[in-house]
């Protein structure tokens, strides 16, 4: 019987691809595994996990870890690996198919077994229209945060298999992990994102004080994180950043190109913000102000307070 593997770094979309790989095996006749490196750490997938173990630590190294998933693969007979679409994923993800000689789909949801194929759903021109897509088995699909609702409670059944000492052209020296701060944008349920309607870094301030009265969190377009570096890199929401799915996201200051729009398709109330009143966040948004957010701002901040 084959097995349906899933595999992320972030712990929390492990999660989410754990219930996603056992829904995917029950409708075709397979078993899951969740597969951990190193260690299960704190959180732990629930159903049958999968801990590889090499003569070196494999964590943070793709390469490694690209070649512990092949091995995987090689022994429990899997057709099928989801992985997660993060930046390493998408590192794990190529590598892998050179090494294993199978197909990626990317990006992919709603997957489900077709005819002997593996098809998902992908959004396409910046998140406006969906396509269906599908390959031949086997394959790796790169599944993005969101797709599948997490799942812990009872222990998991724990499986250690040894891949052996791993080439790698990579010398690990030490790991330092990235601080994030207090945000995270992919579990918020209220996001205020700022935009380049903001005319220098000390205004973000402003934000920072709807976030406060709104008990939520801060985003970004991507000129602010990427272009001025005004905030991280795990502020930026869009296609080339986060996609958030929030109660409520208020975007200020954001005009709402279609790559900035992907990433907020699936919030569930839209607050748009903006003092130009054709801009295209306006097309997306349940509710608008158009106004100077130097005015706006202030004066919901002082409604929230009263």
């Amino acid at each position: 019987m084959t097995v349906v593997l899933s595999y992320s770094e972030d712990r929390g979309l492990a999660l989410e691809l754990s219930k996603g790989a056992s829904l995917l095996a029950a409708t075709s006749g397979a078993t899951a595994s969740a597969v951990v490196v190193d260690g299960l750490g704190e959180t732990a997938p629930g159903g049958h996990v999968l801990v590889l173990k090499s003569e070196r630590p494999l964590a943070g190294d793709y390469e490694l870890i690209a070649g512990a998933l092949a091995a995987a693969a090689k022994a429990k007979n899997s057709s099928i690996i989801l992985i997660g679409a993060t930046k390493q994923g998408r590192q794990v993800a190529a590598k892998l198919s050179v090494m294993a000689g199978m197909g990626v789909l990317s990006d992919v949801r709603s997957l489900r077994m077709d005819g002997g194929r593996l098809t998902g759903v992908r959004g396409v021109y910046a998140g406006r229209f969906n396509a269906t897509v599908t390959t031949d088995l086997p394959c790796i699909a790169l599944v993005p945060a969101g797709c599948y609702q997490a799942e812990t409670g009872a222990p998991p059944e724990v499986e250690e298999l040894a891949v052996g000492n791993l080439p790698s052209r990579v010398r690990h020296l030490e790991t330092r992990p990235r601080s994030k701060g207090a945000v995270d944008l992919k579990t918020a349920e209220i996001i205020v994102a700022a935009g380049r309607g903001f005319k220098k870094k000390e205004d973000l301030a402003l934000a920072e004080a709807l976030v406060k009265a709104l008990g939520g969190a801060l985003g970004s377009s991507r000129p602010l994180s990427s272009d001025l570096g005004w905030l991280s890199e795990e502020h930026h929401i869009g296609l080339t950043g986060i996609y958030v799915r929030p109660r409520l996201y208020v975007a200020v200051g954001i005009s709402g190109q279609l790559q900035h729009v992907a990433g907020i398709k699936d919030s569930k109330v839209i607050v748009a913000i903006n003092k130009d009143k054709q801009a295209p966040i306006f097309q997306v948004a349940d509710y608008g102000i158009v106004g100077d957010l130097y005015q706006v701002i202030p004066a919901l901040v002082a409604a929230l307070a009263a």
